[in-house]
């Protein structure tokens, strides 16, 4: 009987493809070049006579027979990675590694990270930050710090940290322009900065304008970024009003970098969460942190 069994190279090219739906961003990941990857992958549907993805276009989509394979790969090499870490752990117990989005590590981890080294110096934190990405987890993170709701991470311990609502910010600067911020309607007179992607942020505007009760309001002028880091930096330095999320936000209004010119607040069931693999807790590295983000950020769960 011929022996198929693939390479481990092969299944991780595979895995990583299957993830994040393109060559190219697989390649990034494992440090690889797109036509290495693309190799890859073809000696591996060779090697099993089916067909794993199309292309459609400059975009791929998995098969029904890739996915079939890729959901038994991935927790493969999940459970292979957790082996390997526990058999070295006593190499790298005392390195915790965080993964955090980028706009939540800047604005609510890093500043609020000091305390959790200075009650544990023999800890060593190497901080990781996370692409935008549906699917975020990463192996070689003891936790990570992301954005979505419970059911978005299936077979992985989640623990949300913050609950969501979604209201206009801008700078008090803002307020001393030509144009009055008293009302919603005053809007149309601003620039408006919205956070969108093609495949990762919504844009929530619409949203929160239907909450005001403002069906159609002609907007002036907007300016448009594809992460919340960079939309929050505008709104700072006064060109425009941006759609905050309260957990990200508070600290810059409480030092009055920005301020909430309306009193209409959006709910929404998104929020941060802390999402690891369920053997990791056992680490005291990662219990320890575990305990402290949730105590530290114990006021954005309401």
């Amino acid at each position: 009987m011929r022996n198929i069994f693939p390479s481990m190279t092969g299944l991780r090219a595979f895995e990583a493809a299957a993830r994040h739906r393109s060559f190219t961003r697989a390649a990034i990941e494992l440090n690889l070049t797109q036509s290495a990857v693309s190799h890859q992958i073809r000696k591996l549907e060779e090697l099993l006579n089916i067909k794993l993805f199309d292309r459609v276009g400059n975009e791929i989509q998995i098969t029904e027979s890739g996915s079939e394979i890729y959901t038994v790969a991935r927790a493969a090499i999940a459970e292979l990675r957790l082996a390997m870490d526990r058999a070295t752990r006593q190499n790298n117990d005392d390195v915790l590694t965080i993964g955090t989005l980028g706009t939540f590590g800047m604005k609510c981890l890093i500043p609020h990270l000091k305390s959790f080294t200075r009650a544990n110096p023999g800890i060593h934190v190497r901080l990781r930050i996370l692409p935008p990405s549906p699917d975020a987890t990463h192996g070689d993170c003891d936790v990570a710090i992301l954005y979505g709701v419970e059911s978005d991470w299936p077979g992985y311990q989640v623990s949300r940290i913050t609950t969501e609502e979604l209201f206009p910010v801008c700078s008090p600067s803002l307020l001393d322009g030509p144009n009055p911020l008293d009302d919603p309607q005053d809007l149309a007179d601003q620039v408006i900065i919205r956070t969108v992607s093609p495949l990762i942020l919504r844009d929530d505007w619409p949203f929160w304008f239907r909450k005001a009760g403002l069906s159609d309001l002609g907007l002036s002028q907007d300016i448009t970024c594809d992460l919340l880091f960079p939309s929050y930096q505008l709104a700072i330095e006064g060109l425009g009003v941006a759609l905050g999320r309260s957990a990200v936000v508070r600290d810059d209004i409480a030092a009055g970098r920005l301020i909430e010119p309306f009193s209409i607040r959006l709910e929404t069931s998104f929020g941060y969460h802390l999402v690891y693999p369920s053997m990791r807790e056992e680490y005291t590295k990662v219990s320890r942190f575990l305990a402290w983000a949730r105590d530290e950020f114990s006021e954005l769960l309401k």
